[in-house]
């Protein structure tokens, strides 16, 4: 793509999600061989998305008052390496918690800002987004398949070194990123409210918040799940690689579309999420139920992120495109994520794990309500 730093882009999504492809799958299953409780991970693991509604909103308001996002980027990538390191020193519930936190504030940091430069690059070919983000995708399967045969004949501590030299990764694609010009917009003085009270904005915030709620158990307890249920962990990375190698599909497919309704395709995420979700909680016994239910990750997170992000896009413009996206990363993944690991952690422990995965559902299909109740209709 002419004119687009496709690589610098690429290279950053391919480490950051590499790291996502550590944390998500394999995490869990490091703090379990802590001998922490089912509850104490669900509050660990929801520091990554608790950090999430503070962080991108401060970090994407100084973005764009100052115009300066790659700094930003840099300088939070700095520190989540440098809290990351904590993790070597201590192992007790509460330094892993300060530890966790820390990386995490700045960890969240990095990817609205990049988000929306990528999409600022990009200008009218949004569409072609997919063909940058999918890297991350690749970063993310080549992880979860590699440690999952890795943790098979190893211990699960190895992944404290694999995660640091993706914190490394992250870091030094940040130094060599270009910024984006900011393209002025008539509504760039206006507050931000003014355009999150708009019923097509709110409601659609509202509808992320709930569909990532829905992923918490998801993102918490599905390698612990699988274990549990008999499959080995070099299987459980490739299970987690079958979701995202479909969701690499979607990010191939829709650039070739002539055109696409991105508010359409954002609905159907939304009941494929609630029959993905029910297949996991009653299906686990069958392989090939398993299997099936990650090839829908093609929809309940490829397509979805997709069509999310570029609403968001075309809704906040100009010098809002960093405070949009990082109002969305604060409230879906932020707000959205945490109340995922809260509740995931309290229901596995007193509902079990089928009715864990059946409020996943329930989460989905409630967004999908709310989503039909915006107005006016939105075309986009």
């Amino acid at each position: 793509m002419k004119d687009v730093p496709y690589w610098r882009l690429s290279g950053f999504y391919f480490f950051y999600f590499a790291f996502v492809g550590a944390m998500s799958p394999f995490w869990g299953l490091y703090l379990k061989s802590l001998e922490f409780s089912a509850f104490q991970i669900g509050i660990l693991m929801s520091l990554l998305q608790v950090m999430r509604i503070f962080a991108p909103n401060i970090w994407g308001h100084m973005a764009d008052r100052s115009g300066k996002r790659v700094a930003i980027v840099q300088l939070a990538a700095l520190g989540s390496l440098l809290f990351y390191l904590g993790v070597f020193f201590g192992t007790s519930f509460w330094w892993m918690f300060v530890v966790m936190a820390g990386m995490s504030f700045f960890w969240s940091a990095s990817l609205p800002l990049v988000e929306a430069m990528t999409l600022s690059h990009l200008g009218e070919r949004m569409a072609r987004y997919g063909y940058i983000r999918m890297w991350g995708s690749i970063g993310f399967i080549a992880v979860v398949v590699g440690l999952g045969y890795w943790f098979d004949y190893r211990p699960v501590s190895d992944l404290l070194w694999a995660v640091l030299g993706f914190i490394i990764g992250i870091a030094l694609f940040a130094r060599v990123m270009p910024e984006a010009v900011i393209a002025p917009h008539e509504h760039d003085h206006a507050p931000i409210m003014d355009i999150v009270r708009r019923p097509e904005v709110w409601t659609l915030l509202a509808a992320c918040f709930l569909m990532s709620a829905a992923h918490g158990p998801y993102y918490t307890f599905y390698s612990i799940y699988l274990v549990d249920h008999g499959y080995a962990k070099s299987a459980v990375g490739w299970l987690w690689a079958i979701g995202v190698i479909a969701e690499i599909g979607v990010f191939l497919w829709l650039p070739r579309l002539h055109q696409v309704n991105f508010e359409r395709l954002l609905l159907l995420t939304f009941a494929v999420a609630t029959l993905r979700f029910l297949m996991i909680a009653w299906g686990v016994a069958s392989p090939a139920m398993v299997v099936a239910a990650q090839v829908l990750h093609a929809f309940t997170f490829g397509a979805y992120h997709v069509a999310a992000v570029t609403l968001i896009h075309r809704y906040f413009r100009g010098r809002h495109q960093a405070r949009g996206q990082g109002l969305y990363n604060s409230l879906a993944f932020g707000a959205g994520g945490t109340l995922g690991g809260l509740y995931s952690g309290w229901a596995w422990e007193g509902l079990g794990a089928q009715w864990t995965f059946s409020l996943a559902a329930g989460c989905a299909i409630l967004a999908l309500f709310v989503r039909l109740r915006r107005f006016p209709p939105v075309n986009a």
